[in-house]
């Protein structure tokens, strides 16, 4: 027993509203049928070619980053809460009318739109976090989130595998209505984060959190490390979101007709690994620097995608994606606190926006340059190459967190001298 409160001890302790953002994520999650199956309603039910497909995600891609700049904004200027609501109600609703629609271009058009406003309510979904937390509980809150979302993923998918082929309208109308109950919950039981001028003022943990004037520009430009950081995420990125697009493909290639059900048994593994798992890596990593855990997630993903290149056996795949899973806990529970813990709380909402666009310029084009590999590569062949890419960027991540840790030293040594 006491192992098991130790083990859970990050998540002991903090703020009521994380708990009520924990319990929105697993009922969200829970009917998260439409974006783990996108390649696959634009390839099978709307009969888009692999490139075709890929280009199309591009696209929603592209038009989510001037969404994300206007959220972001927003988020800083008129809250958290009102951003929250409005957008990701906007998407859900756009996901209920996909029900009513037959598999065409204007079902891609409104899904499509439907993504563009969860990345317009994304930096509000962020920055409530950070302004709810502080340094030392920050981790574990991220933690926490991302562990719910993943709860309700481990049902998720599977419940849209079997919704996927036949019932393609309640396969529609599950992810509204889940996503409808989930912002109920922020609605009724949490309350505007947005700091105040005097809370911005007081004294910072962090001195990295303090408040600063200026336009998000002139911030990010005197923090260069986010900038290099986002850039060397984005190579993380563009090898992680072939999870969703060159992994179903893949699955259906081995299992033709049965890769739909068989992609939602894999995420639903993928969900139940992250159940288990967040908690032992969260607290077994504790004491490692956010950029040395993602360093460690990078490795992960470097053996787990390269096997994708040549194992022929189910198991074998199975240990794969397990593999993959274990990177991805890692990278995913240290992203958001090094960034919320390297930016000023006046600017948490436009950070959250313009760096998850750089970052996010990997799922935007590694579907889009995949998609055009395929066929001059076959699959196996281009796993090889993503493999290739998620070696560089875990070189370039360690690299970083080299200079960063001796900067660190160097400005603690000239502080004490001083």
């Amino acid at each position: 027993m006491k192992k098991i409160t130790t083990l859970l001890s990050p998540y002991q302790g903090l703020p009521r509203e994380v708990y009520i953002i924990f319990l929105a994520r697993v009922v969200n999650a829970i009917g998260a049928f439409v974006w783990p199956m996108m390649t696959l309603i634009l390839t099978k039910k709307i009969g888009l070619s692999t490139a075709e497909a890929g280009f199309w995600i591009a696209v929603s891609g592209i038009l989510s980053m001037p969404a994300s700049l206007i959220g972001g904004k927003l988020t800083d200027t008129i809250g958290r809460k009102p951003v929250l609501l409005f957008c990701e109600g906007t998407a859900v609703l756009l996901f209920g009318a996909c029900a009513f629609v037959e598999p065409s271009m204007p079902m891609v058009y409104m899904m499509m739109g439907a993504g563009v406003f969860f990345m317009m309510a994304d930096p509000a979904h962020s920055s409530m976090i950070a302004d709810l937390t502080t340094v030392e509980n920050r981790a574990g809150a991220y933690s926490l989130s991302y562990l719910g979302f993943n709860l309700g993923f481990a049902i998720g998918p599977i419940i849209g595998g079997m919704l996927f082929e036949n019932h393609l309208k309640w396969f529609f109308l599950g992810d509204a209505i889940t996503g409808i109950a989930s912002l109920a919950l922020v609605f009724f039981f949490i309350k505007e984060t947005i700091p105040t001028n005097h809370e911005e003022t007081e004294q910072p943990e962090l001195q990295s959190e303090a408040r600063e004037e200026g336009g998000i520009l002139a911030v990010l430009f005197r923090r260069p490390l986010l900038i290099w950081f986002a850039l060397f995420a984005l190579g993380y990125n563009f090898v992680y979101s072939q999870w969703g697009f060159l992994l179903p493909m893949h699955v259906e290639a081995m299992n033709p007709g049965e890769g739909a059900a068989l992609y939602g048994k894999l995420a639903a593994l993928n969900g139940f690994t992250v159940i288990l798992f967040t908690p032992l890596i969260t607290k077994g990593f504790e004491n490692l620097r956010e950029i040395q855990k993602i360093v460690i997630g990078g490795i992960g993903y470097v053996v787990g995608f390269g096997m994708l290149g040549f194992v022929e056996t189910t198991p074998a795949f199975i240990l794969a994606c397990f593999i993959i899973t274990l990177g991805e806990i890692i990278v995913t529970i240290s992203f958001m606190p090094f960034l919320a813990n390297h930016t000023p709380a006046s600017h948490r909402g436009r950070m959250n926006a313009v760096l998850p666009i750089v970052m996010g310029l990997g799922f935007t084009f590694g579907p889009l340059i995949v998609g055009n590999l395929i066929p001059r590569y076959a699959i196996s062949g281009t796993w090889k190459i993503v493999a290739v890419i998620a070696i560089l960027s875990t070189i370039a991540m360690q690299f970083l967190d080299q200079t960063e840790h001796k900067s660190s030293i160097a400005k603690k040594e000239t502080e004490e001298i001083a």
